[in-house]
């Protein structure tokens, strides 16, 4: 693998620590304000309603995809990345000046800009390191609101449907190449020179050499939800303020992450919850093993 490819994919590993890191620091200002999206985390009926929302709005991008009305697509997404800018930007507020009544405000400015930047410039790393934070706020919000069995089932009922929905049925290849011929911000684009400019020159998913890698911002969001719940859902030993479960996760993430992007070099998409999902749930249920961890389970 030459040097142009293995930096990228570098990157790749690297940008997933990076939005865990983000979604674990904003666990706890947006635990504490209440932005848990269930009432009762623990609820197993959870990850279905999850479920049932994603594709919801799977059907709606895809018909809209379809019917060609490319200005709705862009507006949909960008308006859901608004309000998770917003959250976030308000969760950094509280982390970095405290409480204080210049926060909501703040937070209001900073996600007009961000979200504005990211539908009238959405460059590659424009969209990459406002897609960290977007990608961290998501992954903290339902990291806080699912228990450690809703999340397990979660990931585990996302990796069957993401593999469906790319080996079989095909549709979620149809959205990603919708969702790459508008530019829209709901990837990370990786180069492989830095003279590549997405807005320019986009990305083919017919196959032949590749300016730039790309991977959905799910890819990176799905395993960042169990370690921010193996946080703050598990009371027990810890390493810098992360559980050892949590931290399990985090190093299982990678390791599914380096697994996929080994097929991804082969230049077909890929489903990449299978591996990424499955390696998150291994290396958070070594932590637990390594800990005692199991009181979760609801036989225990």
């Amino acid at each position: 693998m030459d040097r142009q490819t293995l930096i990228p994919l570098a990157g790749m590993l690297v940008m997933l620590l990076v939005v865990e890191g983000v979604a674990l620091l904003l666990s706890t200002p947006l635990y504490e304000a209440g932005y848990a999206a269930f009432e009762n985390p623990e609820s197993i009926a959870n990850p279905f309603i999850f479920i049932g929302i994603l594709l919801a709005f799977t059907l709606v991008l895809l018909l809209l995809i379809r019917l060609g009305v490319k200005r709705i697509i862009s507006l949909i997404i960008i308006f859901s990345i608004f309000f998770t800018l917003l959250y976030t930007f308000e969760a950094l507020a509280i982390i970095y000046l405290g409480g204080t009544d210049l926060n909501a405000l703040l937070a209001l400015g900073g996600a007009v800009l961000a979200s504005g930047l990211l539908y009238f410039y959405p460059e590659w790393y424009v969209i990459d390191i406002l897609g960290v934070f977007i990608a961290g706020g998501v992954a903290s919000i339902f990291g806080i609101s699912l228990g450690i069995l809703p999340v397990i089932i979660l990931l585990t009922l996302l990796a069957i449907y993401d593999a469906i929905s790319v080996y079989r049925t095909k549709h979620m290849i149809t959205l990603a190449e919708g969702v790459v011929d508008l530019r829209t911000p709901i990837l990370f684009v990786i180069p492989k020179k830095s003279s590549y400019s997405y807005r320019k020159e986009g990305i083919s998913l017919e196959g032949g050499e590749r300016g730039a890698f790309i991977i959905g911002m799910g890819d990176l969001i799905m395993p960042s939800i169990i370690v921010v719940s193996a946080n703050v859902f598990l009371n027990t030993a810890s390493i810098g303020g992360i559980t050892i479960p949590s931290l399990g996760a985090m190093l299982g993430s990678v390791a599914g992450l380096g697994f996929l992007l080994f097929f991804v070099t082969r230049g077909k998409p890929q489903a990449g919850l299978p591996p990424i999902n499955t390696g998150a749930i291994t290396g958070f249920l070594i932590g637990c093993a390594l800990v005692g961890a199991w009181s979760w389970l609801p036989l225990w």
